[in-house]
């Protein structure tokens, strides 16, 4: 039976409690869905290396460039297998008292050139105790 719309909105609302109080173990609880993405992660890695070799292997016979190419694609598949994916994070805030999260205010993307590293510093500050 799927849930109301209500009860969605409350069940996301828990799950970025969660990741806001603790994201390590938010991180941990994501369950099958992780072990099955590394599972995939590991298996295009290995028909990548599979790959490479045999691209190594017909490099001997042919040009040094496809045996460098095949090399080039089974490091590559390691690493692919064994780098973690990218996870998109969920968006940090403080818990209110109400169960809600409240998001952090997005970062500015440019610096003022004439400022100096105190004048920032100042305004972060001033800008934090407005908010509180």
């Amino acid at each position: 039976m799927p849930l109301s719309e209500h009860e969605q909105q409350l069940l996301e609302q828990m799950e970025q409690a969660l990741y806001a109080e603790d994201p390590k173990f938010a991180s941990q609880m994501q369950g099958a869905g992780a072990r099955l993405a590394a599972r995939r992660r590991m298996i295009i890695g290995a028909v990548g290396v599979v790959a490479g070799l045999a691209l190594v292997l017909v490099g001997v016979n042919t040009t040094m460039w496809v045996g460098a190419a095949g090399f080039a694609l089974m490091v590559a598949a390691v690493v692919f297998a064994l780098t973690p994916p990218r996870r998109s994070r969920a968006p940090l805030g403080a818990v209110q008292s109400d169960g809600t999260v409240r998001r952090a205010a997005p970062k500015p993307k440019s610096r003022p050139r004439g400022e100096t590293f105190m004048q920032r510093l100042e305004q972060r500050w001033d800008r934090r105790r407005d908010q509180w």
